[in-house]
């Protein structure tokens, strides 16, 4: 896609990742000690603010290997991070929870809304840590509702989304918040938590998660809603800004897509703890001693000319 005004080509996912390149640190050296990362997400301690991300449709990636899904949920058991999980059968889900990881599962705005109350009641009785909806999985390209391995999307609705929070007693999760009108939204009907992401580029010209996160902290950050992103977190120093910005946690997905093909479960460890020293060592150089301390006059952002 073309910017009509300009001729150049857009493109959401390299704004995304130029927004956070821009994003700089100044240090605060004096006084600092070895920093904590241990998180608190709904009442349970993590042992990081970093977590992997709702995947969907991963298949086993060999004749001698588990599903990609559950190889990372693994991953995530053994590191103690909270674990996401996007469009799955309960059969596999059934497995992803039986790895013990504490997981979140996201399901897609099914148009048949009877689905997503049975797969909310599948993962409370299955033993999810919590549950929620992909809000921003709507339409496809052609100017319809989106279908999705043959199931037909829909509409998400303010009165849906109060059903589904009341139908569970399991914290119930909005992904794909990136604006504060839809932050207010969530807010008022109770949700315990969004995930402010663009679902790497699902709208065309969509602003950089980064961007609109100050704007959204500022109108639910004191309303106990905890508030996750997404998209181009690809090392620990793009989790640091995050949360600098307001984040309570965030999830890493393209960045730990090639050591889960090639290593799987192990590959998955090694990426996240390497995340995790990078998260650490930054947060040594700011003074920072534990992830609540992190805050926004830490960064400086300057303008942009794409």
């Amino acid at each position: 896609m073309e910017d009509k005004y300009s001729g150049k080509k857009i493109d959401v996912n390299e704004y995304t990742r130029q927004y956070l390149d821009s994003i700089l640190i100044e240090q605060r050296i004096i006084d600092s000690v070895l920093p904590s990362i241990e998180t608190e997400i709904f009442g349970e301690k993590f042992s990081s603010p970093i977590m992997t991300p709702a995947f969907s449709h991963l298949k086993a990636l060999g004749a001698d290997r588990e599903s990609a899904m559950v190889e990372y949920a693994r991953a995530a058991k053994e590191l103690n991070i909270l674990n996401w999980v996007g469009m799955e059968p309960d059969n596999l889900m059934g497995e992803i929870l039986a790895t013990g990881a504490k997981t979140v599962r996201i399901i897609k705005p099914f148009a048949d809304h009877q689905k997503i109350l049975d797969q909310i009641r599948f993962a409370e009785e299955h033993g999810a840590f919590a549950v929620g909806i992909d809000s921003d999985h709507v339409y496809g390209n052609d100017g319809k509702y989106d279908v999705v391995d043959g199931e037909q999307m829909g509409p998400v609705m303010l009165e849906d989304i109060m059903k589904y929070v009341e139908s569970t007693s399991l914290p119930f999760v909005i992904k794909g918040v990136l604006s504060v009108e839809d932050a207010l939204k969530c807010d008022s009907c109770g949700v315990a938590g969004i995930v402010v992401s663009h679902h790497s580029g699902r709208l065309p010209s969509a602003v950089p998660p980064l961007m609109v996160l100050p704007d959204i902290i500022d109108s639910v950050g004191e309303s106990g809603m905890a508030v996750f992103v997404d998209c181009h977190i690809d090392n620990g120093i793009d989790a640091f800004k995050a949360i600098a910005l307001g984040a309570d946690a965030v999830s890493v997905g393209r960045a730990i897509m090639k050591p889960l093909v090639e290593e799987g479960t192990e590959g998955v460890v090694k990426k996240i703890r390497l995340m995790n020293e990078e998260l650490i060592t930054v947060m040594g150089y700011t003074g920072s001693r534990t992830v609540r301390d992190i805050e926004d006059s830490m960064l400086w952002v300057p303008g942009l000319d794409f």
